[in-house]
């Protein structure tokens, strides 16, 4: 990784400088000790001025670290026999009085060191502690809404340099252990890395393996599945704390990564069980929607066959006016489960083009004059009506369905508007079919775009449906990155929403208002 082995020594150096610091301290605050003792010599006893000096012994136990401490209470006691012990200015002690009270200082000294410095330790553990179990918190709360691989590895290496100031180096490998290349790091590591993840297991210093070495390897992944391997550059030996908390991280990105392929399985299998009831449910339209259709041809077919001659014109005229009706419905129910199951992968089967709106309603329009209905249609199209990038023959389809259900449940006027709306961050088109037709219930407004339903009241009506045109549509709809809603009228009937995503492309100048008398 770039600028990793820039990192650790600036982090060498900066060790180095604190310790600098640290004796200077320790040497500042003795010499403001000694130099209180002589200003007061004359004012207080013996044991006032070795009080001074215990004093630095407790300030540096608890600033400095326990050899610059224990350097500290030596240096006090020293200082007080040099200076003010007669005879002074030597280290030799003619009193015995005086040599108890420094040896009892020195004894004072190491073990208010000892107490401090193992309540310091202490401190810095519990406090240690808390930030250690804070991160693994905060790190499993962003790991449960994180998405990629790519964004689990970003936070992984974070959550690493932020544990062991920037120490550490996340690495994701691939099948073969094959690591990046680019990575900033020495053939050591890269082989202890590559070692790490192969043997699943944790290496060096501390460790059974590789013990003699300043870094460790910590392996990522379980099992079953090798996910990559941390490097952590200059730890301590016996940082046993800090190994836990290195696996503890690896465990946590470890069940993110796990959790992600689950996911994808999980995907995969609903995937793979739709198309299953897709299938089944193309079985089932075989079995049901096309038997009664079959049989009543069969039927027709039979009686002009076997007693053509002892049917009048006009039963037979009825039989082969029944015949061609049910093979129009089998094409049309064919067409649209063939075209629904088609639409599940309608990123590889729509062919789209850059196409006008205009165009296709005018196709469909003209289409249905050929009908008996064209008198109950009035379409409307706004100005400046852009091109759209769509399936134009899929368009037309969908249009043509909801339509042809318009005037089939309608026997008034069906409106067909074109406009392009204006939301907050996106612009679209809308096409609105409205009728007055006996109007589609709240609860049933999403079922009715399910394939093979029916509306609860269809049975009391004289249209007969397969209930694929309207999931057909909507499917179409959303192949384009739209959708299909329906809605009710305020005075009865039903208004179809089909929406279609604005690209940036330049607008025409059209306006067409078409009214069919």
């Amino acid at each position: 990784m770039l600028g990793f082995r820039m990192t650790t020594i600036l982090s060498k150096l900066l060790r180095h400088l604190y310790a600098l610091r640290a004796w200077f301290f320790l040497l500042l605050l003795l010499s403001i000790a000694t130099l209180l003792s002589s200003l007061l010599s004359t004012f207080v006893s013996f044991t006032s001025q070795a009080m001074l000096f215990v004093l630095v012994v407790t300030i540096a136990a608890y600033q400095l670290d326990r050899l610059q401490s224990i350097v500290g209470a030596v240096a006090s006691v020293l200082l007080l026999n040099f200076f003010f012990v007669p005879p002074t200015w030597t280290f030799h002690v003619e009193q015995s009085e005086h040599l108890i009270a420094l040896g009892t200082m020195l004894v004072l000294a190491l073990v208010i060191n000892q107490l401090t410095t193992r309540l310091k330790q202490e401190t810095v553990l519990a406090h240690l502690n808390e930030t250690r179990a804070r991160q693994l918190q905060e790190l499993a709360i962003s790991l449960a809404i994180t998405e990629t691989t790519t964004a689990i590895q970003q936070l992984g290496q974070a959550a690493f340099e932020r544990a062991f100031q920037g120490r550490a180096c996340l690495v994701v490998a691939d099948q073969n252990l094959n690591l990046d290349t680019r990575l900033d790091l020495s053939r050591q590591q890269i082989d202890g890395l590559r070692c790490c993840m192969k043997e699943m297991q944790f290496l060096g210093a501390g460790s059974l393996r590789w013990g003699d070495l300043d870094d460790w390897y910590v392996p990522l992944g379980s099992a079953g599945q090798i996910r990559g391997a941390v490097l952590i550059q200059t730890v301590l030996p016996n940082d046993e704390d800090g190994q836990e908390h290195a696996k503890a991280l690896c465990s946590l990105l470890t069940q993110a990564f796990e959790r992600l392929q689950l996911n994808l399985n999980l995907q995969t299998a609903q995937n793979e069980a739709h198309k299953q009831q897709l299938q089944s449910t193309f079985l089932s339209a075989i079995s049901h929607d096309l038997r009664t259709p079959l049989a009543v041809m069969v039927g027709a077919a039979s009686a002009l066959q076997s007693q053509r001659d002892k049917l009048a014109p006009d039963q037979q005229d009825s039989l082969l006016k029944n015949i061609v009706d049910e093979a129009n419905y089998l094409t049309s129910v064919t067409e649209n489960t063939l075209q629904l199951v088609r639409l599940t992968h309608a990123e590889n089967s729509l062919r789209r083009d850059w196409e006008s709106i205009e165009e296709i309603v005018g196709a469909v329009l003209a289409r249905i004059k050929q009908g008996n209905n064209e008198s109950r249609i009035q379409a409307t199209l706004a100005k400046d009506l852009p091109l759209l990038r769509l399936d134009p023959v899929l368009i037309a389809q969908l249009l043509s369905n909801l339509l042809d259900n318009a005037l089939k449940y309608s026997d008034e006027l069906v409106e067909l508007d074109v406009t392009v709306q204006h939301k907050t961050q996106a612009t679209f088109m809308q096409v609105a079919i409205k009728d007055r037709g006996p109007g589609i219930p709240d609860a049933e407004h999403d079922s009715i775009f399910i394939a093979y339903s029916r509306l609860a009241q269809h049975d009391q009506s004289n249209q007969r449906s397969a209930g694929l045109g309207l999931a057909v549509c909507r499917a179409i709809a959303r192949a384009h990155d739209g959708n299909l809603v329906v809605n009710n009228r305020d005075q009865g009937g039903s208004c179809f929403l089909l929406t279609l995503p604005i690209p940036a492309v330049p607008s025409f100048n059209t306006e067409l208002r078409v009214t069919i008398p």
